[in-house]
């Protein structure tokens, strides 16, 4: 089973519109470790997903009602370099050259294993994540944004050369968003991620949680520099910029 990260829960879009394969994969997805998983049963329905918040993952079937998935792909490609798996019943050679050459990652042909499709996906997020090695903070290393700077391992978070008490979800929050410099998550992604539950649409709590950390860690929660709001999009933590004081 792979192992899973209360910080780093992994996030599947399922894109089918079977009801029952989706319900399927999911169940077997959830047995494998996996907590964060939705479903599409249309390609518009998926863009709007991966519009609204972070897929670690997509599966995506090639016919489906109301666009062809590679058309899809195509679209998806300009929201996000996740790895994406087809899975659909065309099985031909022209098929999946076309679907490796339009961005996709992998090809599997219905009928199929379950748990063959959860072994391409482990191997995919394995090697997406070695490929991040290289720009995401060592998680024992202290995480430095100048004003502030954060130590993981003795759990301090030093502000303006002072130490700041920071209640735990705060701080699993700030830990999150340190350690994914750069990167816009929304509400849901970031609640999904830190409260490890299901969202069930109040933002409330991680707005307030985004409130408290503001207070904290800069020097004008009014006007943030560092926890800033994308508009539509979501929250992200902006590292200091080089002479930036």
């Amino acid at each position: 089973m792979m192992e899973n990260n209360l910080l780093d829960p992994i996030s599947i879009l399922l894109v089918d519109d079977e009801q029952g394969l989706c319900e399927m994969l999911t169940a077997v997805l959830k047995k494998e470790g996996f907590r964060l998983i939705r479903s599409a049963g249309t390609g518009s329905e998926a863009l709007q997903i991966l519009a609204e918040t972070v897929i670690d993952v997509i599966v995506l079937d090639v016919m489906l009602p109301d666009e062809d998935g590679f058309e899809i792909c195509r679209k998806m490609r300009k929201i996000t370099e996740s790895p994406i798996l087809f899975l659909t019943a065309r099985d031909t050679d022209l098929d999946k050259l076309m679907g490796f050459g339009i961005g996709g990652d992998d090809y599997i042909t219905k009928p199929f294993n379950p748990l063959e499709v959860v072994a391409r996906i482990k191997a995919r997020l394995k090697y997406q994540l070695r490929q991040q090695d290289k720009t995401v903070a060592p998680r024992s290393a202290t995480l430095d944004y100048s004003y502030f700077r954060v130590d993981p391992e003795a759990g301090e978070l030093i502000v303006d050369g002072k130490l700041v008490d920071c209640p735990a979800r705060e701080w699993e929050l700030l830990i999150f968003l340190c350690r994914h410099p750069n990167r816009i998550f929304s509400t849901r992604h970031l609640y999904e991620a830190v409260w490890n539950e299901p969202y069930l649409g109040d933002e409330k709590t991680v707005v307030i949680h985004i409130s408290r950390l503001r207070k904290k860690i800069e020097p004008d929660p009014g006007h943030p520099r560092f926890l800033v709001n994308v508009r539509g999009l979501g929250y992200k933590l902006l590292p200091p910029r080089k002479g930036r004081e």
